[in-house]
């Protein structure tokens, strides 16, 4: 049982270091050239998921526990963290930023007005849409729209 959860922890932590280089190269290459206004810590609280990273971190911990060759685990590892690594390229974190924080050709209603564009970050109180027709980005209040 001991070893089992030393897995799981070892695990945990390896998938917590992939998963900050990943949220690096989102925020470095996605969100500051977009100017959008959110602090790295929340990006990275905000927009995991659960489920992934456990089993991401089950599967980890086994590799590094359970694999009785060490050559097969550090080619494993090594792979995975030079993968998430190329997200801090600009073209490639722009990109997975891009398909996991925008919602593109989306209609939203915001007291009288209708926007048409791109959102490019639902954050926890403020949405960052770029409009097709004013042609700029604007920030829109999530408690003042309607449902």
């Amino acid at each position: 049982m001991s070893k089992l959860f030393q897995a799981f922890l070892s695990g945990i932590f390896f998938t917590f270091i992939l998963d900050f280089f990943l949220f690096l190269g989102i925020f470095q290459n996605y969100i500051k050239p977009h100017e959008i206004d959110i602090y790295y810590n929340i990006l990275f609280a905000d927009n995991q998921n659960i489920f992934i990273y456990l089993l991401l971190s089950f599967l980890i911990g086994f590799i590094i526990i359970y694999v009785n060759n060490n050559k097969i685990s550090a080619i494993i590892l090594g792979t995975l963290f030079f993968l998430v690594s190329l997200t801090l390229f600009s073209g490639i974190g722009n990109s997975i930023g891009q398909t996991m924080l925008m919602t593109k050709n989306t209609t939203l209603k915001w007291k009288t007005y209708t926007y048409k564009g791109d959102i490019y970050y639902d954050g926890r109180d403020v949405i960052t849409f770029y409009d097709y027709e004013l042609d700029k980005i604007i920030l829109l209040n999530k408690k003042e729209m309607k449902k």
